[in-house]
Parts: C-alpha cells; structure tokens; sequence
C-alpha cells in the first residue's frame, strides 16, 4: 500500500476529521459488490463505489490510499474475551504447546526460575485430554516445579485449575468450599477463592500492561472490537474499570464490557452501568464446561458418573431476565449443558410471561456457548428473540470423533454440538467470538472453523459466518447500523493481503446460484482448510488508525 497524504498545516484536520479516500483494492460492501474504493469522513463511511468515481473524491481528500490490490473488510468482532486473562497468557506462562504432562512441568520450572522471588506465578492454557499421560498435574508434582511457590494454573477451558500448595495456603479455609478436593483440579467455589487470591496478587502495572498486550494482539489481526465478559467470579470491578478506561485513553479495539452479576432490581441495575457495563450478561454461570465434567447434562457424562453441575436454576434465570428487561438492561448467561440451557429456555419463556415477549425479544439477551442445543432449544432460543454468542474454535480443538467431545459425551452426542447451520435456518442470532484465552484470538481461523465444522451438516457458508464474526457482534450490543461497510457506517475496518476472492458453500446443498459471481455476492478469501490466512496490514477504528503492519 502507498499514502499520499495532502501537506499538513496548523488548521490540518485531526486524524478522526481527515477526509480519506482508499482506492485501487477490493472493498467488502453489500452497497457495491464490485466496489474498489471507499471514501471515510469524520469516523464514518461516506462512500463505497468503483475506482472510475473514485476520480472525483480525490482533489478533496486529506489522504489518499492506494490499496495496491488489498482487500477491505469491516473490522470484526471478538464477542467473546477475558482481556486481562488474555494478555497475561501472552506475556506469561503457557502450556497449549506443551504436547505431554513432561514438557509442561519443564515450561513450569523454567518460568519459576525467570521470575522474581516472591512472585506469584500465574499460567494456563493445559489440556490432559491432548497428553499421552491423560492426567492432569499432581499437587506434589507442582510443588517441585514450581519450588514451592505459589502457582495458580486454569485448565484450558478455565472451569477448574490445579494449583499448588503454597497457593492453597493464602486462601483460609479453602478445603471447606464446595469444588475442593485433596489431589484433583479446584471447580467450583474452591476454584474462584484461589483465583481471586492468584489474582490478587497481580499488581495494577502488571494488569495494565496485560490489558495492553491484549488489546494490541487484538488490533494486529483485524479486530476492532471485543466484548469483555467481566464478573465477581471471574475478576473483580476495578479489572473491569481500569480495562474500559484504558481502552478510552489509548487508540486501539472498542471495548464493550458485560459484568456477569445476578439483578434483582433498580439498585442493582444502577451498579451494572456505574461500573461502565452495558449488560448483566457473559459469565452469569448457569453451568460449567464439558472439559472440567461441570458443563449440566440431562445424561450422564461417558466418563464419569454424574451429570455436571447446576449453578443456577430457571427461577433464578427468570427473576435475573425479568428485572433486567424491567430496567432495559441486556441479560445473559453461561450455558454449554443441555440441561443448563433447557433452563435457560424455561427461565426465560418464564419472564417472557411476567414482562411480555415483545419486551424480552427488544432486550437481547444473549446465551454464550451454547454448545449443546437441542431442535426444541434451537426453536426457543428464536421465538426469544436469544443471541447465541458462540465459539466455532471450540469445534476445532475439541470436536470429531476422536476429540474431547467424544471422550466426554461419546461420539454420537458430540456429533449434536454447535448446530450453526440449524440456529442460522431457525433464525437465531449469531455473534462470533473466541473466549480467549480459551483458544487464541485469531478471527480467520474461526470463520474457516464454522464453515469447515467437524460435523459436515453444522457447517455454515463463509459469508454467513463472516456476518456472525462482524456485523453479528454489532447486533449482540443493540447496534444494527455497523459492522458493515455502507455510507453512514462507522469507519471500523480492516485492509488484508490475501489471495484471490471467492464465493464459499458449506457443500454441495447451497443453490448454485448464491456462488456464481453473476449474483453479485462479494467475495472473501479462500478459507479452505490448507489455504494461508490472510494477512492484517492495517486496522482503522472510527477513522482512527490503530495498527499497521510493519513493511506493509
């Protein structure tokens, strides 16, 4: 890419203000599928159009950028993020690429020996299901990695952790909490004690800088925007305050943040936007995770004897989505269980019936994962007018018949898993995002994940998971005029070097028609599994520059 910029002076625009015109590219708008040029006024799109009009925007442009070929596409939307979590696990200890318990015991030793005494060390990312020792970690096996330090490590799905004894030893009273247990990864109340002491323990410059990290990563790979899924039991106010005014103060990604807190009434409505959220939403646990065994099941797990664990039931749901629909504040819950989410639904429909369903659809409230829908659930989940926040990377790390899944559930129920094309046919509402730490921020590799589901006839076009991964975390907040490049948009896009532009069908099944560039769909790279992702050079949110790719 090549900028010609017209010369500054004391009057120059600010950057927000500058008139810029992007021409000689491709340009992803349903306004013009053809289009090769957009025009950004004052943070927003003013035009999109082809490179023979773009002529008579140039003479009034502040800047000119010549795309030299690159795409342009509407910046997306991460629905789904624990932002501190997120850059800790970047500047810190993680075991993802540890391929056995051996190698992540070492990754602990060498991260011990590199930080200052005193310190708690904080890491993350392991998955027993992935090591030939399927085995978590014993308590007297950290001890010695971590020379007897305190050590808090979440496994991947951060729905239980193994931690080691000196950590233990700051929480009072720990091994009377429900989820403990003497040699066995912390669920439940253990497991958000020892978090929050972990936590604790993380200075205001250290999480300042994580949040950073974090957000930065965010901007590098095209995401303008990232829903933080905040809460008591997952962080703490000042985590949420600090991130949101961090995010005020530095250019970078828009951050939205959801405080996962029951409501009751006005009082506590009032709390939720004090603290600068937009919902009572995200984290509210309805249940666990299927990797811990505490996602809430109707049957029992494979391998294990019980069905998981309830953390709230419908009246619980119904009460917290009555008053927030009361208050016009957006509700929401963690449900992945079949069980969780038929209580979700019968929640739910049961405020529905106190407020009115009008009421409850206007509001938006919105279910994250949803992992284990059912036709009924799918049904009501959009007669309710419910966003389904989902995570099509969770597919690919853990779905097939070989996966976590299968081992968890056996092979015939994970196959249920992450229904998309049936939540989409139903007209249920999908945001996209990543849950990261739980799998990386990495919004290609997601829209590939959903168009190339384990489960051939779950898979979704490319354009329709794209949609979900852009426009559809827009619509998760109550904004229907973004995520999308037309005049009058706000100018949150992404500039992409990729090959060559394509039409995808999730199979043969798609009508011919909608892949024929006579329909005048615009195009979006080859995602096919084996094909280079592409490739961010920069990203512009509201007009203003917040990352280039050096040597772009």
């Amino acid at each position: 890419m090549t900028e010609r910029t017209a010369p500054s002076s004391p009057s120059s625009p600010a950057p927000a203000d500058r008139t810029v015109l992007l021409r000689g590219g491709e340009v992803h708008s349903p306004a013009d599928p053809f289009a090769t040029a957009m025009v950004v006024e004052r943070g927003h799109v003013a035009w999109v159009g082809s490179e023979g009009a773009a002529d008579a925007f140039a003479s009034g442009a502040d800047e000119v950028l010549d795309l030299d070929g690159a795409l342009v596409t509407p910046a997306f939307t991460d629905a789904h993020v624990h932002t501190t979590a997120t850059g800790l696990a970047l500047t810190g200890l993680d075991l993802a690429a540890a391929r056995t318990l051996d190698e992540a015991l070492v990754l602990v030793r060498e991260h011990a020996a590199a930080r200052p005494v005193g310190e708690v060390l904080l890491g993350g990312g392991w998955d027993s299901s992935r090591w030939p020792e399927q085995r978590h970690p014993s308590r007297a096996e950290l001890d010695a990695a971590a020379g007897g330090r305190p050590l808090y490590l979440p496994r991947v799905d951060v729905h239980s952790a193994v931690v080691s004894t000196a950590l233990l030893d700051l929480v009072p009273g720990v091994t009377g909490l429900a989820g403990y247990a003497p040699d066995a990864p912390l669920t439940g109340a253990a497991h958000h004690a020892v978090r929050a002491a972990a936590h604790r323990a993380v200075s205001p410059a250290q999480r300042r800088a994580a949040q950073g990290a974090a957000l930065a990563r965010a901007a590098s790979l095209g995401i303008g925007t990232v829903h933080e899924c905040a809460g008591p039991d997952i962080s703490d106010e000042e985590d949420l305050t600090g991130l949101l005014e961090l995010a005020a103060e530095t250019p970078g990604p828009r951050v939205f943040g959801y405080w996962a807190q029951q409501v009751a009434n006005a009082k506590d409505a009032r709390r939720i936007r004090e603290l600068g959220a937009i919902g009572a939403a995200g984290d509210l646990f309805v249940d666990g995770s299927l990797g811990s065994h505490t996602a809430c099941l109707h049957q029992p797990y494979t391998d294990a004897p019980h069905t998981g664990t309830a953390h709230l039931d419908a009246a619980a749901i119904a009460a917290h989505v009555t008053a927030c629909t009361e208050e016009g504040l957006q509700a929401g819950f963690h449900a992945i269980g079949d069980a969780a989410l038929s209580a979700v639904v019968e929640g739910v429909r049961a405020a529905a019936e106190r407020v009115g369903l009008a009421r409850v659809r206007a509001a938006r409230h919105r279910v994250e994962h949803a992992e284990m829908l059912t036709p009924q659930t799918i049904a009501a989940f959009a007669d309710l007018g419910l966003t389904a926040s989902v995570q099509p990377a969770f597919d690919a790390a853990w779905g097939g018949d070989d996966g976590m899944y299968a081992q968890r559930l056996g092979a015939a129920r994970a196959r249920t898993l992450n229904p998309y094309a049936a939540m989409l046919k139903a007209g249920v509402p999908l945001a996209f995002g990543s849950d990261s730490p739980v799998t990386p921020l990495d919004p290609w590799g997601t829209v590939r994940a959903a168009a190339f589901h384990r489960t051939p006839g779950h898979r979704v076009s490319v354009r329709a998971a794209f949609t979900a991964h852009t426009r559809g975390g827009w619509r998760a907040v109550g904004r229907d005029d973004a995520g999308v490049l037309v005049p009058g948009a706000p100018a949150d896009y992404a500039i992409w070097r990729t090959g060559e532009l394509v039409v995808q069908a999730p199979d043969d099944r798609v009508a011919r028609w909608s892949t024929d560039p006579r329909s005048g769909t615009p195009g979006l790279p080859d995602l096919a599994p084996g094909a280079p992702l592409p490739v961010c050079l920069r990203t512009v949110v509201a007009g203003h520059t917040v990352h280039v790719r050096p040597n772009a």
